[in-house]
């Protein structure tokens, strides 16, 4: 299958130079980073591309089993890069896609120079003195209510993601977003996201990496944000005075420059 269609791959910015690959969280698509893009372009290549199940990707590429796993997701970037013969790649993967940057790189580090871990968690799940930020019986409730009432749910959990109740645009974009995507495939997704534990794969991790955090984030506190970057050898860790779990929309600047100035060759 031709991954530019099957990942509705789309390009930006320069024709050649520092290749920066964008990979969007759960419910999302590429068009969530447009702001952050918009001031990328300028210095980098940019590669955009929506999951299969989301956005405008082949839904006859939709594999249920496949995609129980983020290392499914993970194996479609490793043949994403290969198939477009991307190199010295900079992947910035936002929420449950920087956990699939961290199992492509630890799989297959040959084709990317750096990772860009926005607003990440290894484990959204309390466990003894991890503090994920979810109980179990909290991801079961918010999976049963996906279940009943998928339209209700993207409703109610839109503005928690984005933390901005004082710019209720964005709340309803990111609405706009969960809702127009296949609720049983979102399902799928949404058990995958937060049920995995991936904090054993962060010492795999053998590329610089910079770790982006929000101030107040909901989804991912700053605990999981210190621990990531304490568990990735030589990462550093860039707090943004943001809140809400999707900076690159509510606070594009800030990320935007976490991002280039990592980013950059030198």
């Amino acid at each position: 299958m031709d991954v530019g269609a099957r990942n509705n791959v789309t390009f930006a910015g320069l024709e050649s130079g520092p290749t920066v690959l964008l990979a969007h969280g759960f419910g999302c698509d590429q068009n969530l980073w447009r702001l952050v893009a918009a001031r990328l372009q300028d210095q980098f290549r940019l590669v955009l591309f929506d999951h299969v199940g989301s956005g405008l990707s082949d839904p006859q590429a939709w594999d249920p089993e496949r995609y129980s796993s983020l290392q499914g997701y993970a194996d479609d970037i490793l043949e994403l890069v290969e198939r477009l013969d991307l190199t010295d790649v900079v992947f910035v993967g936002h929420s449950v896609a920087a956990m699939m940057g961290v199992l492509a790189v630890a799989k297959d580090p040959r084709r990317f120079a750096k990772l860009v871990l926005l607003t990440p968690s290894p484990c959204y799940l309390d466990h003894d003195d991890y503090v994920g930020g979810f109980t179990r019986e909290d991801v079961e409730e918010l999976l049963e209510s996906m279940e009943s009432n998928y339209l209700g749910w993207s409703r109610a959990m839109a503005p928690r993601v984005m933390g901005t109740p004082d710019r209720p645009q964005l709340e309803d974009e990111l609405t706009e977003s969960f809702c127009r995507n296949d609720p049983a495939k979102a399902r799928v997704f949404a058990r995958t996201t937060f049920l995995s534990d991936n904090r054993a794969d962060l010492p795999r991790v053998r590329i610089a990496t910079r770790v982006i955090e929000c101030l107040h984030d909901t989804l991912a506190p700053r605990s999981v944000g210190a621990y990531t970057h304490e568990h990735i050898a030589g990462s550093d860790l860039v707090t943004i005075d943001s809140t809400g779990h999707c900076p690159q929309m509510s606070a594009p600047d800030q990320t935007a420059a976490a991002i280039a100035s990592f980013a950059a060759p030198g």
